[in-house]
């Protein structure tokens, strides 16, 4: 590469896709001092319609400007929570790296700092996540869900502000804020399902840009880049428009890709899990696999529903 080349780095502006725009950009910035890094910050639609529902969004609403700006040569890597891409890439477009995974699992940060069973009948949970909505009522009916939201840390503050007892979040976004202090429960991937590439950073460049894909390599996690990817294939093979509900979660366990998943009604009532190990060395083919066994588990009658109760 060129070491006259400045490469423009694309993320939102809030301090969490800073946080992670840094920790992408950094071992980058160590190992090749000779290259200028440049932020560029954009705002994508996602986030400009702060009071619109998650579930009435589409997965991609948060990367979209940025994913143009890559396509126009405003920017030339964009930096994103792999959680937040769509199924489907634009034409031209690729993720070039995945960092190592940070923690995957969700948190509870509450105002009596205590866990989630402990937690009194009728607390008042913040989210707006349907998947968080459905795994919260399915373990315990007697918690109420308070739509949510806000950047990480307006919603951290939340948790001790009426109307709220507390809050779900996501672990990574929590350290990645160094606020992990603040975690009250952390909740098991086996009984709270994270959401397909939480914890992960996707580093999405242009497919024709062969010098920043040799640059990329060295922030490329291969264990992470293998477990996101069966996750992605459940989202698309399961439906990456889905209104219900859906989750998926892969690590490897003693050589295996183990991969789970999940599909439920957002009021808990009906909630399905299956698991299965893959062959690591075909992700893509796990993703279909397990999207299968939750259809054949029972699921298919509400993933069929266009919208939910």
């Amino acid at each position: 590469m060129s070491k006259a080349r400045i490469v423009k780095v694309g993320t939102r502006a809030s301090p969490l896709a800073l946080a992670q725009t840094e920790e992408a950009v950094h071992p980058l910035v160590r190992a090749l001092p000779e290259i200028r890094f440049e932020t560029v910050t954009i705002t994508p639609d996602g986030d400009r319609r702060k009071s619109m529902p998650l579930l009435s969004m589409e997965r991609g609403m948060f990367v979209k400007e940025l994913e143009a700006a890559l396509l126009t040569g405003e920017i030339d890597i964009a930096v994103h929570s792999a959680k937040d891409m769509p199924a489907e890439l634009p034409k031209g477009l690729v993720l070039a790296a995945f960092p190592e995974r940070n923690d995957p699992r969700d948190v509870l940060v509450d105002r009596w700092s205590s866990g989630f069973d402990e937690l009194p009948g009728g607390a008042r949970l913040g989210t707006s996540s349907p998947r968080r909505a459905a795994q919260i009522k399915h373990l315990r009916p007697d918690i109420d869900v308070v739509p949510v939201r806000g950047n990480v840390g307006t919603r951290l503050e939340r948790a001790m502000e009426k109307p709220y007892d507390g809050v779900i979040l996501a672990a990574a976004g929590v350290a990645r804020l160094g606020r992990e202090s603040e975690v009250h429960h952390y909740f098991s991937p086996e009984t709270f399902t994270p959401d397909a590439g939480q914890g992960a950073l996707a580093v999405e460049t242009r497919s024709s840009d062969d010098e920043l894909h040799a640059l990329l390599v060295a922030i490329d996690h291969a264990p992470t880049r293998t477990a996101v990817t069966a996750e992605r294939a459940f989202i698309t093979a399961i439906g990456g428009g889905c209104k219900i509900p859906v989750a998926a979660y892969a690590e490897f366990v003693d050589g295996s890709l183990r991969i789970s998943a999940m599909a439920g009604l957002p009021d808990g009532s009906s909630l399905f899990r299956v698991s299965l190990d893959a062959d690591p060395s075909a992700p893509e083919a796990a993703g279909r696999s397990i999207a299968q066994a939750l259809t054949d588990s029972g699921a298919a009658e509400i993933l069929s529903r266009e919208t939910p109760p």
